[in-house]
């Protein structure tokens, strides 16, 4: 018999995308998580989907996490801003929202392909 794992909640599953320009998967921004001490820039949608996983790995999830740091939300008013909420990640697929700050819109994910699917639309327009 083969058991199946549960799919957990991760703790510290938050993180906030500053998008200054983009096109065709190049984007000029950075990616703030309580985990890191500072933003970390970003280049590309790959770049950051790789940085959120390696974050969410760094929790160790489904274990409690470390003290967070919050993270300020701000930049430039052409910057285009997301909240990410990876809410549960089960191998390598997550389920999560996405959150575009400037318009108040909310969607859902169900994959990193998914959400990467949602920011190129956005972004691209």
């Amino acid at each position: 018999m083969m058991l199946r794992e549960k799919m957990f909640p991760c703790q510290s599953r938050e993180a906030v995308v500053t998008v200054h320009n983009y096109h065709n998967g190049i984007m000029d921004g950075y990616l703030q998580h309580p985990r890191l001490a500072g933003r970390q820039q970003i280049q590309s949608l790959s770049q950051m989907i790789l940085l959120l996983d390696s974050l969410i790995d760094m929790e160790g999830c489904p274990n409690p996490s470390l003290p967070l740091v919050p993270v300020q939300y701000g930049g430039k008013e052409t910057d285009t801003v997301f909240r990410v909420q990876i809410l549960f990640r089960e191998h390598y697929t997550w389920q999560g929202r996405l959150i575009w700050q400037s318009e108040n819109q909310e969607m859902v994910f169900h994959s990193a392909i998914e959400l990467i699917q949602l920011l190129d639309e956005i972004l691209g327009e």
